[in-house]
């Protein structure tokens, strides 16, 4: 058995960060039922672009592969009803809505508990379901900017920049994963589930780590470096090469001193200006003009295998493309296909999360709410003339009363 083939999951999820957080726990076998929203058309992952056709999006299977799919209409009496009959017989309700939503659509443990006294309720919401904030949409770039990233992010003479990725969402998803695998473990200890209450906020002013702490406990102020340096520790930044950039860290003495003996230049190991941390912290810029000039002499290649040999930290900057490449990447199996009926094959990364020996199988992310006979007829043992009344009264929404199933479900 895969890790989590003993829990199920039901994602209220929409976007990155939630859907990240769960396929996480997908990957590792937890049966993940997406709760899609019929009166939106799903899932809003599925409609963004590039690689983007119908309900179907490469976006979309990066985030919800290992999941499956159900169209229900929550703010419906029968929609509400299949909701209940589902946690029943589930062990976690998570959410990605705004840090308001939950309460209104009774979805803490309070709303549910009745139902199912060990269900853990988790809500990823940009800013919590407490403070002043707690009603406002909370976006990754948004928040990189309200908790300081962007402040610290780009050159000192440039504008304040974001990450290159959605860090904060993806972290969110991982904090929001690891938050419902504690309150799960605890609920079948104990008997009795709870909320977590995860913000990206929170997530983001955790990230600030031992910046904030400098900050909070002295006159240090956290600024944008030159060259993505280390705030403090010197020589640990990109260098310009020949023909590209590549990133060279000294966290310890050792590489300091392999650094100076490849490049040719042992008298910077005996010079008083650059022995110790603090002593290169001081000196700085003049070390780092010595560094730069010597690392133009050689294209980045080069200086990968002359410091790689010499155990001195360091990598290439590479493109997207030229990561994927990587042999590292093909050694550790990074990358996966899946088959898909419109898109063919679909190559893609996977998790990181490594539990056992045994490679994990992967399959596509479900069409809209194509695991409904599944989950409705051998989950819930809900006959075809109890469906049917069900669709009538807009539990799946008008869609699947107006067009059927099987258009749905991708079959038409």
């Amino acid at each position: 058995m895969r890790p989590l083939e003993d829990v199920r999951i039901l994602a209220i999820e929409q976007y990155g960060a939630g859907p990240f957080g769960s396929v996480q726990l997908a990957d590792l076998g937890a049966d993940v039922i997406k709760i899609e929203d019929p009166s939106v058309g799903g899932d809003i992952g599925r409609y963004v672009t590039p690689l983007q056709d119908g309900e179907d999006s490469i976006f979309f299977e990066t985030f919800n592969r290992n999941k499956r799919s159900l169209s229900l209409d929550l703010n419906t009496h029968s929609g509400r009803v299949v909701f209940e009959d589902l946690v029943r017989v589930s062990d976690i309700v998570y959410s990605n809505l705004r840090g308001d939503v939950p309460e209104r659509l009774a979805i803490r443990y309070d709303d549910l508990k009745h139902i199912n006294p060990k269900i853990v309720c988790c809500s990823l919401s940009g800013y919590g379901m407490t403070g002043p904030r707690r009603a406002d949409p909370g976006y990754d770039y948004v928040v990189q900017g309200l908790t300081g990233w962007m402040d610290l992010t780009g050159e000192p003479d440039g504008p304040p920049t974001k990450s290159g990725l959605s860090i904060v969402d993806y972290s969110g998803g991982l904090v929001a994963a690891i938050s419902m695998l504690a309150a799960l473990h605890a609920a079948r200890r104990d008997g009795v589930g709870t909320d977590c209450d995860v913000s990206l906020f929170e997530t983001a002013m955790s990230m600030l780590t031992y910046p904030a702490a400098w900050a909070l406990n002295g006159d240090f102020i956290p600024r944008r470096t030159h060259h993505s340096a280390h705030p403090s520790i010197v020589p640990f930044q990109v260098f310009e090469s020949k023909d590209g950039w590549l990133v060279v860290a000294c966290p310890k003495e050792k590489f300091w001193r392999r650094l100076v003996d490849a490049l040719e230049m042992p008298d910077l190991a005996v010079d008083p200006r650059f022995q110790g941390f603090a002593a290169r912290y001081e000196h700085a810029d003049e070390v780092l003009a010595i560094l730069g000039e010597a690392f133009l002499q050689r294209p980045t290649d080069e200086w990968v295998e002359i410091l790689t040999a010499a155990q001195v930290p360091c990598g290439p900057v590479n493109s997207v493309a030229e990561a994927l490449a990587d042999p590292q990447s093909a050694a550790r199996h990074v990358v996966v296909s899946t088959e898909h009926p419109r898109f063919g094959e679909v190559r893609q990364v996977v998790s990181a999360v490594r539990v056992g020996e045994e490679p994990a199988t992967h399959r596509r992310a479900p069409r809209r709410h194509e695991d409904a006979d599944a989950v409705m007829g051998l989950l819930l043992g809900y006959s075809e003339q109890h469906r049917a009344a069900l669709a009538a009264e807009g539990a799946f929404g008008a869609d699947y009363v107006a067009r059927g199933s099987s258009v749905l479900n991708g079959l038409e």
